[in-house]
């Protein structure tokens, strides 16, 4: 049954949505503040180690970062012009309701949903592992005076959305990219294929939890094949609805992803380049491609169990299901894997790719966390009613920076795994 959520609840979701635009909005004065302190650092230092880094152009690299971190700014602002979109009155927050439309993906798509969910509250985690103009007088904190002062975790979120655009829409991030998602795209075509053309796949569903900023999803509904994306960050949600609603063309927006750390550069270019996104046009979808987007959490909107008459039950929906660098996400891996097997038709496939970089693992919110290695996670697949084929190891970066001196490689795991039979209830 549709979940009935209090005013509480419904006033904790408005001021964290309050909070992200916020952010999103104090991103140029906290970043500015941060390079100013190393324009400080070298009033610190002795004459002749300020001549010194003066002939190295080190001031005049400081102001070239400000530089690109205001056209990260005004990138970001673009963002957040327009959040009435996704139905958050920010000077009342007493009218959000689950299932509220948040708009058309583009010219082709179905309606984009939001449904409220209780809590964005998070262990900091992300799979980089760095692992997505402002409006004014807009209330930083729905029910609360004053104005929400950001913390650097929720920098660090918006920071990493930036480099989550790199990843999904940019061709500098292809490789990257197409190393994960080239696997999934192929064992899906593979699963089904009997319909070997865009055109017979339009009634396969295909699920992808954990969308982020839609790339994935985006891609599979280019085959042919009916994609839903369901996604629960806020700042994944926000940038996803400018690069697929608010796109006019190719490499349309630049943007700096790399200039907020100074570490492990072998020279200035490898901070300081650009990047230009989209690499593809997102509303050049064929005609009739189906493609929509929902937010919130994936297990209150795909979770609710069948029940003869209840609408809300995803139970056999679902041809497909694609889940990258997600299951980890997880407090209790049992339910997800469990939810994915219920939502599954009878044949149905699900195609998995990631680590196991438990979310919740350490935490500090009290949540929570079951956190398996490995082999307890394929033993428990197959105890739910998964038969796993097709597994193997691929190692793949996230959304690093490829000239840096440093980089994580994940030997990510991935199978493809048919619905047999529910053995756990």
């Amino acid at each position: 049954m549709s979940q009935i959520f209090s005013e509480a609840d419904i006033e904790e979701e408005q001021r964290h949505f309050s909070n992200v635009i916020t952010t999103f909005q104090q991103y140029a004065q906290y970043s500015l503040a941060a390079n100013n302190r190393r324009r400080k650092d070298i009033y610190t230092l002795p004459c002749g180690d300020k001549e010194l880094l003066d002939g190295l152009g080190y001031r005049q690299k400081l102001q070239e970062v400000d530089q690109a971190i205001l056209v990260n700014a005004e990138f970001l602002n673009l963002i957040v012009a327009n959040p009435e979109i996704f139905g958050h009155d920010l000077d009342s927050p007493k009218d959000t309701d689950e299932g509220r439309v948040l708009g058309d993906l583009h010219d082709h798509a179905r309606d984009v949903h939001s449904r409220s969910h209780t809590s964005h509250r998070r262990h900091r985690h992300n799979h980089s592992h760095d692992h997505g103009n402002a409006i004014s007088d807009i209330r930083a904190t729905c029910g609360h005076q004053g104005k929400y002062k950001p913390t650097d975790f929720d920098f660090d979120k918006l920071r990493s959305t930036l480099k989550q655009f790199v990843r999904d829409w940019s061709e500098e991030g292809k490789e990257e990219r197409e190393t994960c998602y080239t696997p999934m795209k192929d064992a899906l075509i593979a699963h089904f294929s009997n319909k070997p053309s865009p055109e017979s796949r339009q009634n396969i569903r295909v699920l992808v939890p954990g969308a982020g900023l839609a790339r994935l999803a985006y891609d599979v509904a280019n085959l042919g094949f009916a994609c839903q994306g369901n996604e629960f960050s806020h700042y994944m949600l926000l940038a996803s609805y400018l690069i697929l609603n608010r796109t006019d063309a190719v490499e349309q927006y630049t943007i700096y992803p790399y200039v907020h750390s100074f570490s492990n550069l072998p020279n200035r270019e490898a901070m300081l380049r650009p990047v230009k996104i989209p690499d593809v046009l997102p509303s050049a979808l064929p005609s009739g491609s189906n493609f929509s987007l929902v937010a919130g959490d994936f297990e209150e909107i795909y979770g609710a169990e069948y029940e003869e008459g209840n609408p809300e039950s995803e139970a056999g929906q679902w041809d497909a299901i694609l889940t990258c660098f997600f299951i980890d996400t997880a407090k209790n891996i049992v339910n997800y894997l469990r939810i994915i097997h219920r939502i599954l038709a009878p044949g149905g496939v699900w195609i998995n790719m990631g680590p196991l970089l438990w979310h919740f693992e350490n935490n500090t919110t009290n949540d929570p966390s079951i956190e398996l290695d490995l082999e307890e996670v394929k033993t428990l697949a197959q105890k739910i009613g998964f038969v796993i084929s097709n597994e193997r190891t691929v190692d793949t970066t996230y959304t690093s920076n490829s000239q840096s001196m440093l980089g994580y490689v994940y030997r990510t795991t991935f199978w493809t795994a048919t619905k047999a039979s529910s053995k756990i209830h």
